[in-house]
């Protein structure tokens, strides 16, 4: 994926920082804006994964820092959530100016408040995606509810979120009364996308209960079961970004594009980062990866469960294909395999000429009334697949290298 750094000004002048992350050799078919959690910071790890998964999918992405957050100018002690809003108007108008406006707002906890407020303002958004948002931004007095006497007596107080102090002043108070979440969410002509875990200590599931009820159709839910508010595991904060991906597709346009353009029947598109691969093959498009204990994503199949898929689903095809033909009764064939390396051990030593033997371990189920004989004859025929046979023949590969044009 291609990733970039940009600065941009709020509506205050101060310049806030961000990241826009776009798909490799494709325009992205819809932009979209993310804000992150309550002191979080855009290179929050869950942001990040949340964000590539979207990237992988053909969005481009911009996350940020709000004012006095990550790398971004300004004084947090003096901002408030309206503050935070400003922010995502002004990240969006960034992006329209550069690239294209936003369709897509996505926002965690607080940020998921603030989005929804920002949906309001902007008509090129379709869709909102929120991820344990509370129904109201006065949920955050219960994070500060120690403190609050202190900002109430002395107009602020240090207080100490994430093993970080904040200084939280009592104007940042004052600005959550006066915001009415309910309000708006009912009113708003969008559609939206609520996900929250039932494990959620810090904004408790109710909360996504009292979002979904107050929102107008078309809306979802989405339960993140097992997770915690900061979604902590990677596998939960890159699920998230797999739902919202496939739950836009409703409700954005998406034009008809190859992610990867070429005139052979497959190709495969790299950039300088990570492993995730963008491959077409012949009308269709998908990923593949490495998996994360070698630097990889894990966003996708590897190379070799490729190779060893082709050899499952031509297996299961070439049986069931030779039952049809003899009208024998096999209801579904299942077929199983195991390749017995790792493609990274392999690239470690791509220049050796000893390589070892590769092994693919096949298993076939075959589910229908049949006879003896006629299963034997089917496990013969498994072996006469055309990619089974192609893998035990002598194989040629040639390579060039094409001119840059």
């Amino acid at each position: 994926m291609n990733i970039s750094k940009h600065t941009f000004k709020n509506k205050a002048g101060d310049e806030l920082s961000g990241v826009l992350e776009l798909p490799l050799n494709q325009e992205p078919h819809n932009f979209v804006l993310f804000a992150h959690c309550f002191t979080c910071n855009k290179n929050f790890l869950a942001v990040k994964n949340i964000g590539r998964a979207l990237t992988a999918n053909g969005f481009g992405v911009l996350r940020f820092d709000f004012t006095g957050l990550g790398e971004s100018e300004g004084d947090f002690a003096d901002t408030n959530f309206s503050g935070n809003v400003e922010d995502i108007l002004a990240a969006a108008s960034f992006l329209e100016k550069e690239h294209k406006a936003p369709s897509l707002l996505v926002g965690h906890s607080l940020g998921g408040a603030a989005v929804l407020f920002a949906a309001q303002e902007l008509s090129s958004v379709k869709a909102v995606a929120t991820i344990a948002a509370p129904s109201s931004p006065q949920h955050v007095k219960h994070l500060l509810k120690s403190n609050i006497s202190d900002i109430e007596k002395n107009g602020f107080s240090t207080v100490n979120l994430g093993g970080r102090d904040f200084t939280i002043k009592a104007q940042f108070l004052q600005d959550l009364e006066t915001k009415k979440l309910k309000d708006v969410i009912k009113d708003l002509d969008k559609s939206i996308l609520i996900t929250h875990s039932p494990q959620d200590l810090t904004v408790e599931i109710s909360n996504a209960e009292e979002l979904y009820v107050a929102a107008r159709h078309p809306k979802s839910f989405i339960s993140l079961d097992g997770a915690d508010h900061l979604l902590t595991d990677k596998s939960d904060s890159r699920y998230v970004g797999e739902v919202i991906s496939a739950w836009a597709l409703k409700y954005l346009e998406i034009p008809n594009q190859d992610k990867v353009a070429s005139k052979h029947q497959v190709a495969a598109n790299l950039g300088a980062e990570g492993f995730t691969t963008q491959i077409k093959a012949g009308d269709h498009s998908f990923i593949a990866d490495e998996p994360e204990s070698i630097g990889g994503n894990n966003f996708g199949p590897t190379p070799y469960e490729l190779i060893s898929a082709s050899l499952a689903a031509c297996t299961s095809m070439t049986i069931q294909m030779y039952a049809r033909r003899k009208k024998w009764p096999v209801k579904n064939v299942e077929t199983h395999v195991n390749h017995n390396k790792k493609h990274a051990e392999d690239c470690e030593h791509c220049e050796r000429t000893t390589a070892k033997i590769d092994t693919f371990e096949r298993e076939i189920v075959l589910k229908g009334d049949l006879s003896e004989q006629q299963r034997e004859k089917l496990l013969e025929i498994a072996n006469k697949c055309p990619v089974h046979r192609t893998l035990h023949s002598e194989i040629k590969i040639t390579t060039s290298l094409k001119a840059i044009e």
